[in-house]
């Protein structure tokens, strides 16, 4: 096996563009085969696996505004490279990354010599990337990209896992399972199965143009489709210019396409050079008990973000190993209606919270303020405050922040050259910029960035390190105020769709399901062990205990889980799952012997045996085991859990009996012999 960054490159002669013969390149193990060909002045591409159709022929290109649509001629230059290193991550849920590729180069020609293009395909053993190279557009000419004509032209009937793209400001939707033919539009990463083979299409390293999203267009073909700006044009370049990869995993488990490193081996290795100031960590947070009605973010007799009360926090946080603590609230603008955001000033403090003294005392403790700044969608008001911003936060010994751009129905306000107001979407180039913009300002400062209401993660945390994590979906604040609350299946599901686009801040980790709530779907949807193996399941390298700190006092023995369990990995292993039924993760801990595994389940009571063979072999382990009591069930009795200690090996099989609604979460401690 070849490591260390070996690459072995093949340069075909250049072919006539009337070639006719389809160029054919195999992944590294020899299961997946990409073929590309043109026909009718259109390029394609097809996919197979272990000789077994996954693509039909599926168009590829871009669009052009206002342009006629130039015809592919044929096939020019191709060359073809292997290649197969291993890098490793600052934090992560591994620490070595292995890319092993295949990669083929293929020039077309075009009837407007412009508009010619290459597209670079890498075909990996899980799955492949392809990306566009328009080198022919003159240096600084601008073009304007209407679309897309790239497709995945699936065969054979699957199963799909979806939310419709444009409907769900922010990405926060439940997803819905049916028949592919029944998707209109997806936003990404959009997940399918078929017996005994998972697909998953996504995109990589997105920097400077539009989301992605698709569209069908027939049956089973799907065509990439790019959020539009005010203007209606998608992406505007100046030539030449490179586009971000499209991706498309694929596995016979749902687990092979989590434990995917592909979307991380498209993206260009770290632009920090020092990344030791990058400190994945555990924090608590004045946060639940806003969303539960007990304080307010607006200033006044109830404010929580107060300097008495943060400071009670960081006691708590100092008390029981917790390394920061987030404060939303803190900052003038709040008060009126502050999801539209133009009264937020990030360096102006409400009078009774005290940055200095607060950040004075987390520092006496070894704990640290987490910052926080909402924008409301005001992007041009937070933009125009944004290096003073990040200066203030550098100046208190804040070394991470929480960014929020909750807006006007994921829409994101800035006015115009003659004074308009003119709606930006979030999944825009405008908004993908403006987001990079902040990761930048934030590193320039070694600040750390928590991004909620993002563009969807492709992979970019390998490229900006300081890119920790972000929401995208339906996270824990909607089992407060969600009417309904997640279900029981949304956390088996997010695994395999969310979660392939990178870490969520779900927030998990509440006790006190209930909270004075009597319908279940107003109140929190899952067992206490449950939330307990969301902090293995839900991979984040910042993980918020998530609850107020008076109801993990009342179960301080399951709170000692949530003590112990790290936050960065040396290597992540996705076990036995069903997409929407349950899901079951084991992860051991960086630069040390133990493991953790997470179990959590959906509505329907059920017993999986695990086999052990993840645990290194020739050791023994104590498993302290938190599971569901008999009688737990999300509906009646959340809170019923119990504890067993047993001892371990590689060659055991354990049962996990789950209830409706629950899960398991453990400790398998390395045992000393």
């Amino acid at each position: 096996m070849a490591l260390a960054g070996t690459v072995l490159s093949l340069a075909l002669p250049a072919q006539g563009a009337a070639a006719k013969a389809p160029e054919c390149v195999r992944s590294p193990g020899q299961a997946l085969e990409l073929c590309t060909f043109v026909r009718a002045g259109q390029a394609y591409y097809t996919l197979k696996r272990n000789g077994a159709e996954l693509l039909a022929p599926s168009a590829l290109g871009l669009d052009f505004a206002a342009e006629a649509r130039a015809a592919v001629t044929g096939i020019g230059n191709v060359a073809r490279r292997s290649h197969d290193s291993e890098w490793q991550q600052p934090w992560g849920e591994e620490r070595l990354v292995r890319d092993r590729h295949n990669e083929l180069r293929v020039s077309y020609a075009s009837t407007h010599g412009a508009r010619a293009f290459d597209v670079v395909f890498r075909l990996f053993d899980d799955g492949l990337g392809l990306r566009y190279e328009y080198r022919h557009i003159p240096a600084g000419k601008a073009v304007a990209i209407s679309g897309e004509r790239t497709e995945f032209n699936f065969t054979d009937h699957y199963r799909a896992w979806w939310f419709d793209a444009h409907h769900h400001a922010n990405l926060e939707a439940l997803y819905r399972n049916g028949r592919l033919n029944d998707v209109a539009t997806a936003e990404l990463p959009f997940t399918i199965e078929r017996p005994g083979t998972f697909l998953s299409v996504h995109q990589a390293a997105l920097v400077d143009f539009a989301s992605m999203y698709l569209e069908r267009r027939g049956p089973g073909r799907f065509r990439a489709a790019l959020y539009e700006g005010p203007d209606g044009v998608a992406v505007h370049k100046t030539g030449p210019f490179t586009t971000p990869w499209r991706t498309l995993l694929v596995g016979s488990t749902p687990g092979q396409l989590a434990d995917s490193r592909i979307t991380l081996n498209l993206n260009e290795p770290s632009k920090i050079a020092d990344t030791s100031w990058i400190k994945p960590m555990k924090y608590v947070g004045v946060w639940w008990e806003i969303h539960l009605g007990k304080g307010t973010w607006s200033s006044g007799p109830q404010h929580a973000a107060n300097t008495a009360n943060v400071k009670r926090y960081m006691d708590f946080a100092a008390k029981y190993g917790f390394g920061g603590v987030l404060v939303e609230g803190w900052n003038v603008g709040w008060d009126g209606d502050w999801s539209r955001g133009t009264a937020f000033r990030f360096d102006q403090p409400y009078p009774d919270f005290d940055t200095a003294a607060i950040t004075r005392h987390g520092a006496a403790l070894g704990v640290e303020l987490i910052g926080h700044h909402e924008t409301g969608g005001g992007t041009e008001n937070y933009g125009r405050q944004l290096d003073t911003a990040m200066r203030y936060y550098r100046q208190h010994g804040v070394h991470s922040v929480k960014t929020g751009y909750v807006g006007d129905g994921g829409n994101y306000q800035l006015t115009g050259g003659n004074g308009e107001v003119l709606r930006e979407s979030y999944g825009g180039q405008y908004m993908v910029n403006f987001h990079q913009r902040v990761n930048e300002a934030a590193a320039a400062q070694r600040i750390s960035v928590v991004a909620h209401e993002p563009v969807i993660d492709t992979g970019l945390r390998r490229t900006w390190p300081n890119m920790l994590s972000r929401e995208g979906a339906r996270g824990q604040e909607y089992n407060a105020w969600g009417k309904p609350t997640n279900p029981p299946e949304h956390v088996t599901i997010l695994p395999f769709t969310r979660m392939l686009a990178g870490p969520m801040d779900f927030t998990p980790g509440i006790f006190d399901l209930t909270f004075g709530k009597q319908q279940v779907e107003q109140r929190v949807q899952s067992t206490l062990a449950n939330q307990l193996a969301l902090f293995v399941v839900l991979y984040s390298p910042v993980q918020m205990a998530a609850d107020i700190p008076e109801n993990y006092e009342k179960h301080m023995d399951a709170f000692q889980f949530i003590r112990d369990v790290p936050v960065d990995w040396e290597r992540s292993r996705t076990l036995d799952s069903v997409i929407g039924d349950y899901a079951i993760v084991a992860r051991q801990q960086r630069g040390g012997r133990d493991w953790f595994l997470g179990a959590v389940n959906d509505e329907t009571r059920r017993a999986v045996t695990v086999p052990l063979d993840f645990l290194d072999k020739g050791m023994r382990y104590e498993a302290t085991i938190y599971r569901d009591a008999p009688t737990a069930d999300f509906r009646g009795n959340p809170h019923a859990y119990e504890i067993v200690r047993q001892e371990v090996g590689a060659a055991d099989r354990l049962a996990l009996p789950l209830a409706p609604g629950g899960g398991t979460a453990i400790r398998f401690r390395a045992l000393d012999r």
